[in-house]
């Protein structure tokens, strides 16, 4: 019956990168990653079934750290997106979980099923399928979520999980197998179920810690939202003050012409138009647009600050709302900045059109003396209080849900954030 013996620890192996895979993000497509994992993993798992063969399963037990997990490690380290925390702990999670089952129907096969190895093998047969689709159903959405969300802490969780499948690996197996030092069984079994129960604390707290981000991510985007439409509201009472202007203009312009006084009357349509373009700020068609960069074309005027603001958009439909985040982060951390700077340093320009098939954006502004940032980093915050340094993830978040590229860095002084949108995303709109 050993035939039974071997099918089990090759169904094992292959549902063990099941398990890995349903879980960890690859660097690359789908189609790569798959046929990747299946030559190198299954000729891993060949040589291992060939070492049980020729040593038995108590030696290669021992050394399966050596031959198994040592260089499945490696494998995928170098296929993962994420080479810190989060990938050592997913390795873990899933090793840890597949060994437990592993042990759990050698010891059930040891003393209830006669070491014929059918217990081994139904109960391996119905384990891994039932603990993935679990996986699937409620660990896998949640889990990548909070990889993407969360890029600290996870080193202590995985110490935590590494520790524990050393611990199982070596109780269960030196100084021989578990099954051989019947003494100790009770002791390896308490082991055994502190697993369930430490990795239910381990995802019970990084589920709360997914429900924390959302609710910020929340809060993040009401404010945004608000922030919009109190710029629309500012812009509404500006068109409604021009009206009220435009009445007594148009009663001065009246009573020049009345009276035959052209000259004065163009002086005075000149005048009109430079308080008019001073008082309003018009730099796009496009209300939204219009909005926001009114809004801080009036904080950049409250900071003396020098600005251009060149926004080449006509009334076309666009997604507004993301445009308008975008921007107006972008503009609020270049205040922010400014406002650091003396009056003579400050200065920003602002600059919107499109390139053939894409939307461009770039602001530029002065920044402090010393300040770096490099090409593909996003700048760590200086500020402090709930709320601060959401800035450029959230507009990374919005490039990203539009297809778009973003990137930022300092270059002479001056901080650069570059924005490519294609207009694919939105043509349909």
């Amino acid at each position: 019956m050993t035939i039974l013996r071997d099918l089990s620890i090759l169904w094992s192996l292959f549902h063990i990168l099941v398990l890995f895979m349903l879980l960890y993000r690859s660097r690359y497509p789908k189609r790569s990653t798959v046929i990747l994992t299946v030559v190198f993993m299954g000729s891993l798992a060949l040589f291992n079934v060939a070492g049980l063969v020729r040593y038995g399963t108590e030696f290669m037990g021992q050394i399966f750290l050596l031959t198994c997990t040592l260089p499945s490690l490696l494998f995928f380290w170098f296929m993962s997106k994420d080479k810190k925390g989060q990938f050592f702990f997913t390795f873990c999670l899933a090793d840890t979980v597949s060994y437990w089952i592993i042990v759990l129907t050698n010891i059930l096969d040891f003393y209830l099923g006669g070491q014929s190895y059918i217990l081994m093998f139904v109960g391996r047969l119905v384990l891994f399928p039932l603990v993935e689709w679990v996986a699937y159903r409620y660990l896998r959405k949640p889990y990548r979520e909070l990889q993407e969300s969360v890029a600290k802490g996870w080193g202590l969780f995985a110490g935590m999980t590494a520790l524990y499948y050393l611990l199982l690996a070596v109780t269960a197996n030196f100084p021989v197998v578990v099954t051989k030092r019947p003494q100790e069984l009770p002791a390896f079994l308490l082991i055994m179920a502190l697993m369930p129960m430490t990795y239910a604390t381990i995802l019970t707290a990084m589920y709360r810690q997914i429900l924390l981000f959302r609710r910020q991510q929340s809060e993040r985007m009401l404010r945004e939202q608000k922030n919009v439409l109190e710029m629309r509201l500012e812009n509404q009472q500006c068109i409604r003050k021009m009206k009220h202007d435009m009445k007594s203009y148009t009663a001065t312009l009246s009573g020049l012409l009345a009276a035959g006084e052209t000259k004065k009357a163009e002086d005075y349509l000149r005048g009109m138009e430079q308080e008019t373009d001073s008082g309003w700020g018009q730099f796009s068609r496009n209300p939204y647009i219009n909005a926001t960069a009114a809004y801080y074309d009036r904080k950049l005027e409250e900071l003396h600050a020098k600005r251009r603001i060149d926004i080449r958009i006509g009334e076309e439909a666009l997604p507004h709302m993301e445009i308008c985040r975008i921007l107006a982060n972008g503009m609020e951390n270049a205040c922010d900045e400014l406002g650091a700077l003396a009056q003579e340093d400050r200065e920003m320009s602002v600059h919107m059109q499109y390139n053939r098939e894409h939307l461009l954006i770039r602001i530029r502004n002065r920044c402090q003396k010393g300040r770096y940032v490099e090409q593909g980093k996003l700048p760590e915050t200086d500020k402090e209080g709930q709320g601060h340094g959401y800035g450029l993830r959230s507009m990374q978040e919005d490039v990203e849900r539009l297809s778009g590229n973003m990137a930022c860095y300092t270059d002479n002084g001056y901080f650069v954030l570059d924005v490519m949108i294609p207009c694919s995303c939105f043509m349909a709109i």
